[in-house]
Protein backbone atom coordinates (compact mmCIF):
# COMPACT_ATOMS: atom_id res chain seq x y z
CA UNK A 1 0.00 0.00 0.00
CA UNK A 2 0.77 3.67 -0.62
CA UNK A 3 2.72 5.74 1.88
CA UNK A 4 3.07 8.91 -0.49
CA UNK A 5 -0.64 9.65 0.14
CA UNK A 6 -2.91 9.83 2.85
CA UNK A 7 -5.19 7.10 1.42
CA UNK A 8 -4.45 4.30 -1.04
CA UNK A 9 -8.27 4.62 -1.68
CA UNK A 10 -10.60 7.65 -1.48
CA UNK A 11 -14.34 7.03 -2.73
CA UNK A 12 -16.77 10.19 -3.28
CA UNK A 13 -20.07 9.08 -2.66
CA UNK A 14 -21.10 6.55 0.04
CA UNK A 15 -24.09 4.99 -1.97
CA UNK A 16 -24.39 1.24 -2.56
CA UNK A 17 -21.56 0.86 -4.96
CA UNK A 18 -19.37 3.19 -3.23
CA UNK A 19 -19.36 1.65 0.23
CA UNK A 20 -19.33 -1.69 -0.97
CA UNK A 21 -16.24 -0.89 -3.20
CA UNK A 22 -15.07 0.77 0.07
CA UNK A 23 -16.01 -2.04 2.31
CA UNK A 24 -14.13 -4.25 -0.20
CA UNK A 25 -10.77 -2.57 -0.33
CA UNK A 26 -10.53 -1.80 3.33
CA UNK A 27 -10.54 -5.74 4.25
CA UNK A 28 -8.11 -6.36 1.99
CA UNK A 29 -5.69 -3.62 3.96
CA UNK A 30 -6.40 -0.61 1.96
CA UNK A 31 -6.34 2.48 3.76
CA UNK A 32 -9.47 4.45 2.82
CA UNK A 33 -11.44 7.73 2.54
CA UNK A 34 -14.84 7.96 1.46
CA UNK A 35 -16.81 11.33 1.51
CA UNK A 36 -20.72 11.66 1.56
CA UNK A 37 -22.39 15.21 1.42
CA UNK A 38 -26.22 13.73 1.91
CA UNK A 39 -27.43 10.87 3.88
CA UNK A 40 -25.03 7.36 4.29
CA UNK A 41 -26.56 4.84 1.47
CA UNK A 42 -27.31 6.85 -1.22
CA UNK A 43 -29.94 7.14 -4.00
CA UNK A 44 -31.31 3.51 -3.64
CA UNK A 45 -31.36 3.23 0.03
CA UNK A 46 -32.68 6.16 1.26
CA UNK A 47 -34.36 7.85 -1.42
CA UNK A 48 -35.02 5.25 -4.50
CA UNK A 49 -35.41 1.51 -4.58
CA UNK A 50 -35.94 0.63 -0.68
CA UNK A 51 -38.43 3.69 0.31
CA UNK A 52 -40.06 2.83 -3.08
CA UNK A 53 -40.90 -0.69 -2.23
CA UNK A 54 -41.84 -0.13 1.07
CA UNK A 55 -44.57 1.85 -0.52
CA UNK A 56 -44.99 -0.65 -2.48
CA UNK A 57 -46.16 -3.40 -0.01
CA UNK A 58 -48.28 -0.61 1.59
CA UNK A 59 -50.17 -0.28 -1.77
CA UNK A 60 -50.44 -4.21 -2.29
CA UNK A 61 -52.38 -4.59 1.00
CA UNK A 62 -55.04 -3.12 -0.85
CA UNK A 63 -55.53 -6.00 -2.66
CA UNK A 64 -55.16 -8.45 -0.16
CA UNK A 65 -58.02 -7.17 1.88
CA UNK A 66 -60.42 -7.31 -1.12
CA UNK A 67 -58.87 -10.78 -1.87
CA UNK A 68 -59.76 -11.88 1.91
CA UNK A 69 -63.54 -12.33 1.47
CA UNK A 70 -62.96 -15.10 -1.44
CA UNK A 71 -61.05 -17.17 0.95
CA UNK A 72 -63.40 -17.17 3.59
CA UNK A 73 -62.24 -13.78 5.87
CA UNK A 74 -64.32 -11.05 6.88
CA UNK A 75 -62.51 -8.03 7.04
CA UNK A 76 -64.08 -4.93 8.68
CA UNK A 77 -63.68 -1.85 5.68
CA UNK A 78 -60.20 -0.83 6.12
CA UNK A 79 -58.72 2.31 7.09
CA UNK A 80 -55.41 3.66 5.39
CA UNK A 81 -53.27 6.72 7.13
CA UNK A 82 -50.19 7.71 4.91
CA UNK A 83 -48.65 9.73 7.37
CA UNK A 84 -48.02 6.36 9.94
CA UNK A 85 -46.81 4.41 6.82
CA UNK A 86 -44.20 7.62 6.01
CA UNK A 87 -43.34 7.74 9.28
CA UNK A 88 -42.87 4.43 9.87
CA UNK A 89 -40.97 4.35 6.68
CA UNK A 90 -38.60 6.74 7.64
CA UNK A 91 -37.79 4.92 10.74
CA UNK A 92 -36.47 2.12 8.69
CA UNK A 93 -34.28 4.43 6.82
CA UNK A 94 -32.82 5.91 9.72
CA UNK A 95 -32.25 2.28 10.69
CA UNK A 96 -30.20 1.20 7.81
CA UNK A 97 -28.36 4.70 8.00
CA UNK A 98 -27.30 3.37 10.93
CA UNK A 99 -26.53 0.17 9.31
CA UNK A 100 -24.27 1.94 6.27
CA UNK A 101 -22.61 3.47 8.87
CA UNK A 102 -21.56 0.56 10.71
CA UNK A 103 -20.10 -1.05 7.64
CA UNK A 104 -18.01 1.72 7.01
CA UNK A 105 -16.33 1.21 10.42
CA UNK A 106 -12.71 0.31 8.72
CA UNK A 107 -13.12 2.84 6.30
CA UNK A 108 -12.63 7.11 7.20
CA UNK A 109 -15.93 8.92 6.65
CA UNK A 110 -16.04 12.29 5.87
CA UNK A 111 -19.66 14.04 6.19
CA UNK A 112 -18.91 16.83 3.21
CA UNK A 113 -18.93 17.22 -0.05
CA UNK A 114 -15.60 16.57 -1.96
CA UNK A 115 -14.23 17.98 -4.71
CA UNK A 116 -11.24 17.20 -6.85
CA UNK A 117 -8.13 19.86 -7.15
CA UNK A 118 -5.87 17.20 -8.99
CA UNK A 119 -5.51 13.88 -9.88
CA UNK A 120 -4.73 13.09 -6.34
CA UNK A 121 -6.19 16.00 -3.87
CA UNK A 122 -9.07 16.29 -2.55
CA UNK A 123 -10.73 18.85 -1.03
CA UNK A 124 -13.31 18.62 1.35
CA UNK A 125 -14.85 22.27 2.50
CA UNK A 126 -13.22 24.40 5.27
CA UNK A 127 -9.49 24.28 4.05
CA UNK A 128 -9.65 20.65 4.79
CA UNK A 129 -8.02 18.59 1.92
CA UNK A 130 -6.57 14.63 1.47
CA UNK A 131 -4.80 12.80 -0.88
CA UNK A 132 -4.95 9.54 -2.51
CA UNK A 133 -2.99 7.10 -5.01
CA UNK A 134 -6.53 6.11 -6.29
CA UNK A 135 -9.87 8.01 -6.31
CA UNK A 136 -13.19 6.63 -7.16
CA UNK A 137 -16.11 8.62 -8.05
CA UNK A 138 -19.34 7.18 -7.44
CA UNK A 139 -21.46 10.21 -6.88
CA UNK A 140 -24.38 8.75 -8.40
CA UNK A 141 -27.51 10.72 -10.27
CA UNK A 142 -30.56 13.01 -10.01
CA UNK A 143 -33.87 13.69 -11.25
CA UNK A 144 -34.05 15.44 -14.53
CA UNK A 145 -37.25 17.57 -15.76
CA UNK A 146 -37.50 19.21 -19.28
CA UNK A 147 -37.34 23.49 -19.18
CA UNK A 148 -40.90 24.29 -19.39
CA UNK A 149 -42.88 26.92 -18.46
CA UNK A 150 -43.90 26.39 -14.65
CA UNK A 151 -41.67 23.16 -14.16
CA UNK A 152 -40.93 24.44 -10.45
CA UNK A 153 -44.20 24.00 -9.66
CA UNK A 154 -43.78 19.56 -9.88
CA UNK A 155 -42.49 16.85 -7.84
CA UNK A 156 -40.16 14.57 -8.75
CA UNK A 157 -39.59 10.89 -6.69
CA UNK A 158 -37.75 12.52 -4.09
CA UNK A 159 -40.75 14.32 -3.08
CA UNK A 160 -42.53 11.69 -3.87
CA UNK A 161 -41.70 9.52 -0.64
CA UNK A 162 -42.27 12.79 1.72
CA UNK A 163 -45.42 13.55 0.88
CA UNK A 164 -47.19 15.13 3.88
CA UNK A 165 -51.05 13.92 2.76
CA UNK A 166 -52.01 11.36 -0.13
CA UNK A 167 -53.33 13.14 -3.43
CA UNK A 168 -56.62 12.67 -4.55
CA UNK A 169 -55.38 12.71 -7.97
CA UNK A 170 -51.67 12.63 -9.68
CA UNK A 171 -50.67 13.27 -13.04
CA UNK A 172 -47.35 11.16 -13.29
CA UNK A 173 -45.39 12.48 -16.33
CA UNK A 174 -42.98 8.94 -17.86
CA UNK A 175 -43.27 6.04 -18.62
CA UNK A 176 -40.07 4.14 -17.33
CA UNK A 177 -39.42 2.32 -13.86
CA UNK A 178 -39.79 4.98 -11.74
CA UNK A 179 -43.12 6.51 -13.49
CA UNK A 180 -44.82 3.12 -13.13
CA UNK A 181 -44.11 2.13 -9.88
CA UNK A 182 -45.57 5.14 -8.44
CA UNK A 183 -48.47 5.14 -10.73
CA UNK A 184 -49.33 1.54 -9.04
CA UNK A 185 -48.59 3.08 -5.85
CA UNK A 186 -50.54 5.73 -5.55
CA UNK A 187 -53.50 3.62 -7.82
CA UNK A 188 -53.36 0.97 -4.81
CA UNK A 189 -53.91 3.45 -2.33
CA UNK A 190 -56.62 4.34 -4.00
CA UNK A 191 -55.95 7.86 -5.80
CA UNK A 192 -56.45 9.20 -9.46
CA UNK A 193 -54.15 8.39 -11.46
CA UNK A 194 -53.45 10.04 -14.87
CA UNK A 195 -49.82 8.52 -16.60
CA UNK A 196 -48.40 10.96 -19.22
CA UNK A 197 -45.95 8.93 -22.33
CA UNK A 198 -44.60 10.69 -25.53
CA UNK A 199 -44.78 7.44 -27.32
CA UNK A 200 -47.37 4.58 -27.93
CA UNK A 201 -46.34 2.48 -24.97
CA UNK A 202 -44.64 2.19 -21.72
CA UNK A 203 -41.42 1.08 -20.71
CA UNK A 204 -39.07 1.32 -23.76
CA UNK A 205 -36.33 -1.15 -24.21
CA UNK A 206 -38.71 -3.72 -22.53
CA UNK A 207 -40.05 -6.45 -24.55
CA UNK A 208 -42.92 -5.61 -26.67
CA UNK A 209 -45.18 -8.21 -24.97
CA UNK A 210 -44.59 -7.23 -21.51
CA UNK A 211 -44.80 -3.31 -22.38
CA UNK A 212 -48.89 -4.22 -23.81
CA UNK A 213 -49.30 -6.86 -21.21
CA UNK A 214 -48.70 -4.40 -17.99
CA UNK A 215 -49.73 -1.37 -20.00
CA UNK A 216 -53.44 -3.06 -20.10
CA UNK A 217 -52.99 -4.75 -16.42
CA UNK A 218 -52.59 -0.79 -15.59
CA UNK A 219 -56.26 0.19 -17.69
CA UNK A 220 -57.44 -2.57 -15.92
CA UNK A 221 -56.70 -1.03 -12.11
CA UNK A 222 -58.04 2.12 -13.37
CA UNK A 223 -55.43 3.97 -14.49
CA UNK A 224 -55.43 6.59 -17.22
CA UNK A 225 -52.60 6.51 -19.69
CA UNK A 226 -52.21 9.04 -22.10
CA UNK A 227 -50.18 8.00 -24.88
CA UNK A 228 -48.07 10.09 -27.51
CA UNK A 229 -49.03 13.04 -24.86
CA UNK A 230 -46.60 16.07 -24.55
CA UNK A 231 -46.67 18.91 -21.77
CA UNK A 232 -45.70 22.08 -23.21
CA UNK A 233 -46.41 24.16 -19.59
CA UNK A 234 -47.71 24.06 -16.25
CA UNK A 235 -49.96 26.41 -14.51
CA UNK A 236 -50.41 26.37 -10.81
CA UNK A 237 -53.90 26.81 -9.98
CA UNK A 238 -56.45 27.22 -6.66
CA UNK A 239 -56.50 23.91 -4.98
CA UNK A 240 -54.57 22.39 -8.17
CA UNK A 241 -52.09 22.03 -10.95
CA UNK A 242 -52.90 21.88 -14.77
CA UNK A 243 -50.44 20.77 -17.74
CA UNK A 244 -51.34 22.47 -20.90
CA UNK A 245 -50.37 19.37 -23.41
CA UNK A 246 -48.71 20.53 -27.00
CA UNK A 247 -52.34 19.09 -29.03
CA UNK A 248 -53.42 22.07 -26.75
CA UNK A 249 -55.63 20.14 -23.89
CA UNK A 250 -55.80 20.65 -20.33
CA UNK A 251 -54.94 18.06 -17.65
CA UNK A 252 -55.80 19.00 -14.43
CA UNK A 253 -54.73 17.21 -10.83
CA UNK A 254 -53.66 18.28 -7.18
CA UNK A 255 -50.10 17.05 -7.90
CA UNK A 256 -47.99 16.70 -11.20
CA UNK A 257 -45.28 14.22 -10.66
CA UNK A 258 -42.21 13.72 -13.11
CA UNK A 259 -40.89 11.15 -13.99
CA UNK A 260 -38.67 11.34 -16.72
CA UNK A 261 -35.16 10.34 -16.19
CA UNK A 262 -31.94 11.11 -14.31
CA UNK A 263 -28.99 12.39 -15.01
CA UNK A 264 -24.81 11.33 -13.83
CA UNK A 265 -23.91 13.68 -10.98
CA UNK A 266 -20.73 14.89 -12.44
CA UNK A 267 -20.72 18.79 -12.29
CA UNK A 268 -19.34 20.61 -9.27
CA UNK A 269 -17.27 17.58 -8.39
CA UNK A 270 -13.59 19.35 -10.70
CA UNK A 271 -14.12 16.27 -12.93
CA UNK A 272 -13.43 18.41 -15.95
CA UNK A 273 -11.30 20.62 -14.80
CA UNK A 274 -8.63 17.77 -14.14
CA UNK A 275 -9.21 15.90 -17.30
CA UNK A 276 -11.49 13.18 -16.71
CA UNK A 277 -13.16 12.89 -20.02
CA UNK A 278 -17.26 13.52 -19.92
CA UNK A 279 -19.93 11.91 -22.64
CA UNK A 280 -21.89 14.74 -24.35
CA UNK A 281 -24.64 13.86 -21.88
CA UNK A 282 -22.48 14.92 -18.83
CA UNK A 283 -21.61 10.92 -18.04
CA UNK A 284 -18.13 9.69 -16.92
CA UNK A 285 -16.21 7.66 -19.78
CA UNK A 286 -14.66 4.20 -18.71
CA UNK A 287 -13.16 1.62 -19.72
CA UNK A 288 -14.39 -2.25 -19.19
CA UNK A 289 -12.13 -2.19 -15.91
CA UNK A 290 -14.46 1.59 -14.60
CA UNK A 291 -11.11 3.48 -15.24
CA UNK A 292 -11.21 7.00 -16.60
CA UNK A 293 -8.89 9.04 -18.88
CA UNK A 294 -6.93 9.54 -15.71
CA UNK A 295 -5.38 6.63 -15.22
CA UNK A 296 -6.14 6.64 -11.12
CA UNK A 297 -9.50 7.68 -10.97
CA UNK A 298 -12.05 5.30 -11.30
CA UNK A 299 -15.96 5.97 -11.85
CA UNK A 300 -18.78 3.78 -11.01
CA UNK A 301 -22.92 3.01 -11.24
CA UNK A 302 -24.89 5.42 -12.33
CA UNK A 303 -22.82 8.61 -12.76
CA UNK A 304 -21.17 6.45 -16.10
CA UNK A 305 -24.65 5.59 -17.16
CA UNK A 306 -24.05 2.12 -18.34
CA UNK A 307 -26.74 -0.25 -16.19
CA UNK A 308 -27.92 2.15 -13.40
CA UNK A 309 -29.34 -0.86 -11.42
CA UNK A 310 -28.00 -0.71 -7.89
CA UNK A 311 -26.47 -4.80 -7.65
CA UNK A 312 -24.89 -3.50 -10.93
CA UNK A 313 -23.00 -0.58 -8.96
CA UNK A 314 -22.00 -3.01 -6.00
CA UNK A 315 -20.25 -5.34 -8.45
CA UNK A 316 -18.51 -2.56 -10.07
CA UNK A 317 -17.20 -1.18 -7.10
CA UNK A 318 -16.41 -4.75 -5.63
CA UNK A 319 -14.45 -5.31 -8.98
CA UNK A 320 -12.04 -2.56 -8.79
CA UNK A 321 -11.29 -3.77 -5.06
CA UNK A 322 -10.42 -7.14 -6.18
CA UNK A 323 -8.00 -5.38 -9.23
CA UNK A 324 -6.09 -3.33 -7.03
CA UNK A 325 -6.31 -4.68 -3.73
CA UNK A 326 -6.50 -8.73 -3.89
CA UNK A 327 -4.36 -9.54 -7.28
CA UNK A 328 -7.54 -10.72 -8.73
CA UNK A 329 -8.16 -8.52 -11.87
CA UNK A 330 -12.03 -8.68 -12.16
CA UNK A 331 -14.29 -6.59 -15.02
CA UNK A 332 -18.21 -6.92 -14.95
CA UNK A 333 -20.33 -8.17 -17.71
CA UNK A 334 -23.14 -5.96 -18.30
CA UNK A 335 -24.99 -8.87 -20.25
CA UNK A 336 -27.60 -10.86 -19.16
CA UNK A 337 -28.46 -8.56 -15.82
CA UNK A 338 -32.18 -9.51 -14.48
CA UNK A 339 -34.30 -6.34 -13.34
CA UNK A 340 -37.74 -6.09 -11.48
CA UNK A 341 -40.32 -3.68 -11.71
CA UNK A 342 -42.27 -3.01 -9.02
CA UNK A 343 -45.72 -2.71 -10.39
CA UNK A 344 -48.92 -4.17 -9.58
CA UNK A 345 -48.43 -6.84 -11.19
CA UNK A 346 -44.91 -6.68 -10.68
CA UNK A 347 -42.28 -7.32 -14.05
CA UNK A 348 -39.44 -9.33 -14.12
CA UNK A 349 -36.94 -9.93 -17.16
CA UNK A 350 -33.18 -11.10 -17.77
CA UNK A 351 -31.54 -11.08 -21.01
CA UNK A 352 -32.97 -10.27 -24.71
CA UNK A 353 -36.28 -8.97 -25.51
CA UNK A 354 -37.91 -10.64 -28.66
CA UNK A 355 -37.29 -6.89 -30.87
CA UNK A 356 -33.42 -6.69 -29.98
CA UNK A 357 -32.55 -10.52 -30.39
CA UNK A 358 -33.78 -10.26 -33.97
CA UNK A 359 -32.12 -6.83 -34.13
CA UNK A 360 -28.87 -8.86 -33.09
CA UNK A 361 -29.36 -11.39 -36.20
CA UNK A 362 -30.93 -14.36 -34.25
CA UNK A 363 -33.62 -16.97 -36.14
CA UNK A 364 -36.04 -17.28 -32.99
CA UNK A 365 -38.68 -19.55 -31.61
CA UNK A 366 -40.58 -17.93 -29.66
CA UNK A 367 -42.74 -19.10 -26.66
CA UNK A 368 -45.85 -17.69 -24.73
CA UNK A 369 -48.15 -18.48 -22.29
CA UNK A 370 -51.15 -15.87 -20.57
CA UNK A 371 -53.19 -17.17 -17.72
CA UNK A 372 -54.85 -16.70 -14.99
CA UNK A 373 -52.96 -17.42 -11.39
CA UNK A 374 -54.45 -19.79 -9.27
CA UNK A 375 -54.52 -16.68 -6.17
CA UNK A 376 -56.98 -15.18 -8.30
CA UNK A 377 -59.31 -17.91 -8.69
CA UNK A 378 -61.49 -17.89 -5.27
CA UNK A 379 -60.98 -14.28 -4.83
CA UNK A 380 -62.63 -12.84 -8.68
CA UNK A 381 -59.56 -10.78 -9.56
CA UNK A 382 -59.79 -10.63 -13.35
CA UNK A 383 -55.80 -10.26 -12.93
CA UNK A 384 -53.71 -12.30 -15.76
CA UNK A 385 -49.75 -13.65 -15.75
CA UNK A 386 -48.14 -13.63 -18.74
CA UNK A 387 -44.57 -15.60 -19.78
CA UNK A 388 -42.54 -15.64 -22.54
CA UNK A 389 -38.90 -16.92 -23.39
CA UNK A 390 -36.89 -16.09 -26.50
CA UNK A 391 -35.02 -19.17 -27.67
CA UNK A 392 -32.20 -19.05 -30.82
CA UNK A 393 -33.20 -21.45 -32.78
CA UNK A 394 -30.47 -22.56 -34.22
CA UNK A 395 -28.56 -23.37 -31.05
CA UNK A 396 -31.86 -23.94 -28.97
CA UNK A 397 -30.02 -21.54 -26.71
CA UNK A 398 -32.74 -19.61 -24.23
CA UNK A 399 -32.03 -15.63 -24.40
CA UNK A 400 -34.33 -14.13 -22.81
CA UNK A 401 -37.01 -14.80 -20.40
CA UNK A 402 -39.75 -12.05 -19.37
CA UNK A 403 -42.69 -12.43 -17.07
CA UNK A 404 -45.34 -9.93 -15.69
CA UNK A 405 -47.41 -11.43 -12.83
CA UNK A 406 -46.96 -12.01 -9.15
CA UNK A 407 -43.90 -13.06 -8.01
CA UNK A 408 -42.06 -12.34 -10.91
CA UNK A 409 -38.79 -10.64 -9.69
CA UNK A 410 -38.37 -13.70 -7.06
CA UNK A 411 -38.63 -16.02 -10.35
CA UNK A 412 -36.76 -14.04 -12.70
CA UNK A 413 -33.71 -13.98 -9.65
CA UNK A 414 -33.11 -17.83 -10.43
CA UNK A 415 -33.61 -18.02 -14.26
CA UNK A 416 -31.07 -15.43 -14.64
CA UNK A 417 -28.73 -18.06 -12.93
CA UNK A 418 -29.98 -20.48 -15.69
CA UNK A 419 -29.64 -18.02 -18.54
CA UNK A 420 -26.22 -16.68 -17.59
CA UNK A 421 -24.89 -20.00 -17.74
CA UNK A 422 -26.26 -20.76 -20.93
CA UNK A 423 -29.45 -22.50 -20.38
CA UNK A 424 -30.92 -24.25 -23.55
CA UNK A 425 -34.69 -24.73 -24.18
CA UNK A 426 -34.21 -28.58 -23.90
CA UNK A 427 -32.45 -28.28 -20.93
CA UNK A 428 -35.44 -25.80 -19.44
CA UNK A 429 -37.97 -29.05 -20.94
CA UNK A 430 -35.90 -31.22 -18.75
CA UNK A 431 -36.42 -29.45 -15.45
CA UNK A 432 -39.27 -31.22 -13.11
CA UNK A 433 -41.78 -28.69 -12.38
CA UNK A 434 -43.23 -27.45 -9.10
CA UNK A 435 -46.64 -27.86 -8.91
CA UNK A 436 -49.11 -26.15 -8.37
CA UNK A 437 -46.93 -23.00 -8.90
CA UNK A 438 -46.86 -20.01 -11.34
CA UNK A 439 -43.44 -20.65 -12.09
CA UNK A 440 -43.98 -24.13 -13.57
CA UNK A 441 -44.84 -22.39 -16.45
CA UNK A 442 -41.69 -21.59 -17.41
CA UNK A 443 -40.44 -25.73 -17.90
CA UNK A 444 -43.43 -26.36 -19.28
CA UNK A 445 -44.23 -23.87 -22.04
CA UNK A 446 -44.13 -26.72 -25.52
CA UNK A 447 -45.73 -24.92 -28.21
CA UNK A 448 -44.01 -22.15 -30.14
CA UNK A 449 -46.10 -19.32 -31.42
CA UNK A 450 -46.81 -19.59 -35.14
CA UNK A 451 -44.05 -17.90 -37.33
CA UNK A 452 -46.38 -15.16 -38.61
CA UNK A 453 -47.10 -13.99 -34.84
CA UNK A 454 -43.45 -14.31 -33.81
CA UNK A 455 -42.45 -12.30 -36.42
CA UNK A 456 -44.85 -9.51 -36.42
CA UNK A 457 -42.67 -7.87 -33.12
CA UNK A 458 -39.67 -6.90 -35.39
Amino acid sequence: MSTQYDFDLFTIGAGSGGVAGSRRAASYGAKVGIAEDSRIGGTCVMRGCVPKKLLVYGAQFADAFEDAAGYGWKVAPPVFDWPTLIANKNKELDRLEGVYRNLLKDCTLFEARATLEDAHTIALGNGKRVTAETIMVATGSHTATPQIPGIEHVIGSNEALELPQLPRHIIIVGGGYIALEFANIFSGLKADVTLVIRGEEVLKGFDDDVRVMIAQEMRQRGITIRARTEIARIEKIQGGITAHTKAGEELSADLIMYATGRKPNTRGFGLVEIGVKLHADSRVLVDEWSRTSVPNIYAIGDVTDRLNLTPVAIAEGRAIAETLYNHNPMTISHENVATAVFSQPPIGTVGLSEREARKRGHALDIYRVRFRPMKNTLSGREERTMMKLVVDRATQRVLGCHMVGIDSPEIIQCLSVAITCGATKQQFDRTMAVHPTASEEFVTMRDKLPEPQAEAAE
